[in-house]
C-alpha cells in the first residue's frame, strides 16, 4: 500500500495563498473579488490577509487551536478587521491533516477528533478576537466563555446553523464532494477563477449561506439560494463564460446595494480549492515515494 507523505509547511502557504487569490479573482456576486470591492473591504484587504495567515496556518507542529489564533491575530494586525475567519476555521484542519500526509479526508477527521480543550480555548479567543458579522449570543458555547468542551462538539452544536461548523462535523463532506466540480471546471477551462465561480455558485445555489442567516436572518438567505439557483447552469452552459460579467456585475452589485455578502459561499470555495491542491500535492508524494 503507497502512502502519501505529509506535505512540507512552505508547499501547503502556497497553496493557501494560491487558492485565496483564485478565489479573489472569481466575479463573485455580493462577495469581494478584484472586479469590485464592498462591504467596506477591498480585494487587498483579502491579499494582505492571505499572506499574513498563510505561514501560521501552515505551521509545522504547530496545535490546531494556534494556528487559527495566530492567523487571526496576524490577519487583525495586518488588515485591521475580520476578513478571513471562516476561511481559517476550514483551511487550519486541511492544512494540519495534509501536514501529517495520508488520505486527506481521514486525516482531517483525525486532526480535529484528537483537539483538546486548550484548541477550543485558543480557537473561542480567535473568534471573539474576529467578531464575525452577526456573531450574538449562542445559547451554549459560546465563544465568549471559557471552554468547556472539545472543539467536535462546540463545532456540532452549530452544524445545524453554520455550513462552516458543520464542515467540522462531517469530515468537510461538502467540501471534499466539490473537489470533483471543481476539477473538472479546471479541465475544461484554463481561466481558474471560472472554476472557483463553479464552486461559489454551487454553494450558492445549494445552500442558504450561514452569513446570510446570521445578519439577515433565514427568510434572506433561502430567497438568496433561490436566486442563484439559475447561475449554475447557465455558467456550465456558457461557451465563453466571459459573456455573463456584465450580468453577474450587476447581481453583484445589487446584492451589495442590499449590504448582502455570501461570505460563507466564499470561505468553503477558498477551502475546495486549498483541499484539491493538498490532494493534487498528496498524490504526487504516493507517487514519488
Amino acid at each position: 500500500m503507497i502512502r502519501a507523505t505529509g506535505i512540507a509547511a512552505d508547499a501547503i502557504a502556497a497553496d493557501f495563498l494560491a487558492a485565496c487569490a483564485d478565489e479573489l479573482d472569481a466575479p463573485k456576486p455580493g462577495n469581494v473579488h478584484r472586479f469590485a470591492d464592498g462591504h467596506r473591504m477591498t480585494a487587498g484587504d483579502f491579499l494582505t490577509s492571505a499572506r499574513a495567515s498563510a505561514p501560521r496556518i501552515a505551521a509545522a507542529g504547530t496545535p490546531l487551536g494556534a494556528r487559527i489564533l495566530a492567523a487571526v491575530e496576524a490577519t487583525r494586525a495586518a488588515v485591521g478587521q475580520n476578513t478571513n475567519l471562516g476561511i481559517l476555521l476550514l483551511c487550519a484542519p486541511l492544512a494540519m491533516a495534509a501536514e501529517r500526509g495520508g488520505d486527506l479526508a481521514a486525516s482531517v477527521v483525525r486532526v480535529i477528533a484528537r483537539s483538546d480543550l486548550a484548541d477550543s480555548a485558543a480557537a473561542f479567543r480567535a473568534i471573539a478576537i474576529a467578531n464575525p458579522g452577526g456573531l450574538g449570543e449562542a445559547p451554549e458555547h459560546d465563544v465568549r466563555d471559557p471552554p468547556l468542551v472539545m472543539l467536535p462538539m462546540a463545532m456540532a452544536a452549530a452544524a445545524g446553523r453554520d455550513l462552516i461548523a458543520r464542515q467540522w462535523s462531517n469530515g468537510f463532506a461538502e467540501v471534499f464532494s466539490a473537489i470533483a466540480r471543481y476539477a473538472a471546471s479546471v479541465d475544461c477551462r484554463p481561466d481558474r477563477s471560472w472554476a472557483a465561480l463553479t464552486v461559489y455558485l454551487d454553494f450558492l445555489s445549494q445552500f442558504p449561506d450561514s452569513h446570510v442567516a446570521r445578519k439577515h436572518g433565514a427568510d434572506v438567505a433561502e430567497a438568496l439560494r433561490r436566486e442563484a439557483e439559475p447561475w449554475p447552469e447557465a455558467l456550465a452552459r456558457a461557451s465563453d463564460p466571459a459573456t455573463l460579467l456584465p450580468d453577474l456585475l450587476a447581481w453583484d452589485a445589487s446584492l451589495k446595494s442590499r449590504q448582502i455578502n455570501p461570505g460563507t459561499s466564499a470561505d468553503l470555495t477558498v477551502a475546495t480549492i486549498f483541499a484539491a491542491a493538498l490532494l493534487a500535492r498528496l498524490r504526487t508524494n504516493a507517487v514519488d515515494g
